[in-house]
């Protein structure tokens, strides 16, 4: 007779992890077409950020915060996909000190061929109501996790408590900006969720 498991959310965590290496791995069906360089999982890590990352995100300390590494450590990430022309570098426009990271034209092309889109498409076939769950199930242990551990959330315009949306207007009380589209649809280093479920007292 099979035992139960004492611990299910271990089981849980470790797929969790596996199943986000595998995704990232690349595969014969998966290596970038001739001509494209090929990557290590944290500078695809770091090309999907500032893909998705809105215009007061993409900076080298935003892409640290979102992997949890060092600066130093993002940095590096950031200037070798400078070197490969995958990024650009841009002076902000608000503050002559910062530094705004772009993708570029190779940089989006080679997005095309990201490992992770084999991922996308397998999750894509499950049942939408298994979607929802999934997504639900994985929101909440990302909230209750940076919770427990002090680190960023990170998360779009339209789920954060420093928008304020009224009509098509929305409004940003922490960039104190107004948001086009694009933005409510970008990810953001100062999103605060709109609702949080507390974290359990143990």
């Amino acid at each position: 007779m099979t035992k139960p498991n004492p611990d299910p959310g271990s089981d849980l965590a470790d797929l969790i992890v596996y199943l986000a290496r595998l995704g990232q791995a690349s595969g014969a069906c998966t290596a970038p077409a001739e001509g494209h360089p090929s990557l290590t999982g944290a500078q695809w890590t770091a090309l999907r950020y500032f893909a998705h990352a809105n215009r007061f995100s993409r900076t080298p300390s935003g892409f640290s915060q979102y992997h949890a590494t060092t600066r130093g450590t993002a940095s590096q990430t950031v200037k070798s996909l400078v070197t490969l022309g995958l990024l650009s570098r841009r002076t902000h426009q608000s503050d002559g000190r910062s530094t705004v990271l772009d993708v570029t034209e190779a940089g989006h092309d080679l997005l095309r061929h990201d490992p992770m889109r084999d991922l996308r498409q397998v999750l894509s076939r499950l049942k939408p109501e298994t979607q929802g769950a999934l997504a639900d199930a994985l929101g909440q242990a990302i909230s209750d996790l940076a919770q427990a551990r002090n680190a960023p959330v990170f998360g779009t315009c339209a789920d954060c408590n420093h928008c304020e949306t009224e009509g098509s207007t929305s409004y940003c009380h922490c960039t104190q900006s107004m948001l086009s589209l694009p933005d409510m649809r970008a990810i953001c280093v100062d999103f605060q969720p709109a609702r949080l479920t507390p974290y359990p007292d143990t």
